[in-house]
């Protein structure tokens, strides 16, 4: 039995596909594409998924990744990648499949770029520089159970990476993205919000983590938005 990974992108109206119709969405692409795919036992046969760090809706990302079981020996992964790609929604598109050699749950943090239009992008570009120059951030972030704990920002991102580009603002963060310490974009953005008025704006993949670059580095950035392994 091995573990195969799908990477995949998921960008413009696809990125509004909760995770739950994203489950459904690649059971019936990979039922339809005819893959040597691995089915649970029993009176109700499915196929058994693990999504790494799904990400919130409204986030697009190009980096992705969904796995699956396989009994199949010296299948041609790299080749069923169009095939799979096929099956799918408009918005997501398969980039590579591969046997997996690290597992989920060894993601350490992500890597995130919002953008700001150019008639935004002064008044952002001073908003983000406050936080770069404030000694602490507060948040309240609520767990699963709906109990709630104050996390201060600045201790999981120090400072963000601001870049001008095409008259717009770029805003580079990197976040704990793990199953034990997770900090989701929005708590950021909700922080710039309440203490500067600036409101959410487009999330997406980070510089560097490109299909390409996923492919060239597939263990290293494999997951959600950009997602980097403790190695």
């Amino acid at each position: 039995m091995t573990t195969i990974r799908v990477w995949f992108t998921k960008t413009g109206e696809a990125s509004y596909i909760s995770l739950l119709d994203l489950q459904r969405v690649m059971q019936r692409a990979l039922k339809r594409s005819g893959l040597p795919v691995w089915y649970t036992l029993g009176f109700n046969p499915h196929i058994y998924m693990t999504f790494a760090a799904p990400l919130s809706l409204g986030q697009e990302s190009l980096a992705e990744t969904v796995d699956f079981k396989s009994e199949a020996e010296g299948y041609d992964w790299d080749a069923a990648a169009p095939a799979l790609s096929a099956c799918l929604p408009r918005g997501i598109k398969v980039t590579r499949i591969a046997p997996a050699v690290l597992d989920a749950g060894d993601i350490a943090c992500a890597a995130y770029e919002v953008r700001y239009a150019e008639k935004d992008a002064q008044a952002a570009c001073a908003a983000w520089e406050a936080y770069n120059a404030a000694p602490a951030a507060e948040v309240v972030k609520e767990g699963k159970r709906g109990k709630k704990k104050t996390v201060d920002l600045k201790a999981h991102l120090p400072e963000v990476q601001l870049m001008r580009k095409n008259g717009g603002l770029v805003v580079c963060m990197r976040l704990p993205a793990g199953s034990v310490l997770n900090v989701n974009p929005v708590l950021v953005l909700g922080w710039l919000e309440q203490q500067h008025g600036q409101p959410h704006r487009e999330i997406s993949c980070a510089p560097g983590s490109t299909p390409e670059t996923a492919k060239n580095f597939p263990e290293m950035l494999a997951f959600g938005i950009a997602m980097w392994y403790y190695i």
